[in-house]
């Protein structure tokens, strides 16, 4: 008797007590993109092969139903100065949407774009390694001629 009541008591604390549960535990990375993410922090490679971190402002949604969207804009009269091969902004601004999936064993996140700012991107698949540090979500292109790393964090 003397043991089911301290197992009890233990089951009782253990549900109390904050920390991870484990339903957390067990979140799918899916499940943790789901919301908005304002732009953290972004690194480019320059023209010149260093990285720099650009000014800028952004948003990216993902929904439960699988669909995305992207929106990144510079300060007024800044231009990209990445040298990356994909055109992704016109004007200072960036913006896409379409819908996405994850592969949790290669960590990606790919964004199937159905209509963008940039029209040559409509069609594409843009895949994306994901990592989840702290409370930030980091993205970074799979395209081994692509170097830019993204940082978001939940809205």
């Amino acid at each position: 008797m003397k043991t089911a009541v301290c197992v009890a008591i233990c089951m009782i604390l253990a549900a109390a007590m904050p920390g991870v549960s484990q339903s957390d535990a067990k979140e799918s990375a899916r499940d943790k993109l789901i919301g908005s993410w304002r732009l953290a922090w972004d690194e480019e490679e320059g023209a010149d092969g260093k990285m720099f971190r650009p000014e800028q402002a952004g948003v990216i949604m993902y929904t439960r139903d699988g669909h995305m969207a992207v929106q990144i804009m510079l300060p007024e009269g800044a231009n990209s100065k990445g040298s990356n091969p994909v055109k992704y902004d016109r004007g200072s601004y960036e913006a896409y949407y379409g819908t996405y999936d994850v592969d949790e064993a290669a960590h990606t996140v790919t964004h199937h774009v159905q209509g963008a700012l940039v029209r040559s991107l409509i069609g594409k698949n843009l895949t994306r390694v994901y990592r989840f540090e702290g409370k930030q979500l980091i993205l970074k292109s799979s395209r081994a001629d692509e170097h830019w790393t993204i940082a978001w964090e939940h809205n």
